[in-house]
């Protein structure tokens, strides 16, 4: 395929760490944004893709994360209504395949199961990468070089990653 590949991007997480951070902002509304580090803004907008919001945060992630990242708007995963799955997949897995359309794409969450990973190698037709984030500490340095290790060649069908950083 000639199009760019998708990273579906989760927040929680992901770019902010359940175990917090160092960049304190001062009267801050959610305390989690404590751990956002403006680095990933950088290393985002440098990966070969196209980036895409696959968060509850919806329209609150372009208002408040990518000024703080640097990033422009970006698209958004419009998350259905009615949860129709038995329970064994990610809420969003479903979802994203669909939005992906058949373009390869990453997505870096930290709630993706080795369920997840055998639907979407089973109903896309593209390689896909569910890369899964420790929580406790976010996107690190392995994580991004995992995903640009991705991006620059055609992965298999689909991969699963787990970090134990």
């Amino acid at each position: 395929m000639g199009t760019r590949p998708l990273l579906f991007l989760d927040v929680d997480g992901t770019l902010l760490p359940f175990a917090g951070g160092a960049w304190q902002m001062d009267d801050e509304p959610n305390p989690l944004l404590a751990g956002l580090s403006p680095e990933h803004g950088r290393r985002l907008a440098a990966l070969p893709c196209d980036l895409v919001w696959a968060t509850t945060w919806m329209a609150e992630a372009n208002e408040v994360l990518a000024p703080r990242l640097g990033l422009p708007q970006l698209p958004i995963v419009d998350w259905p209504d009615e949860d129709d799955d038995d329970g064994r997949l990610h809420w969003k897995t479903r979802h994203l395949v669909e939005w992906a359309a058949g373009r390869r794409f990453v997505w870096v969450d930290d709630e993706i199961t080795d369920a997840d990973r055998s639907w979407v190698a089973a109903n896309h037709s593209s390689p896909a990468l569910l890369h899964r984030v420790n929580p406790r500490h976010g996107l690190t340095d392995a994580d991004y070089n995992t995903i640009a290790g991705w991006l620059m060649k055609d992965g298999p069908a689909c991969m699963y990653e787990e970090t134990t950083s």
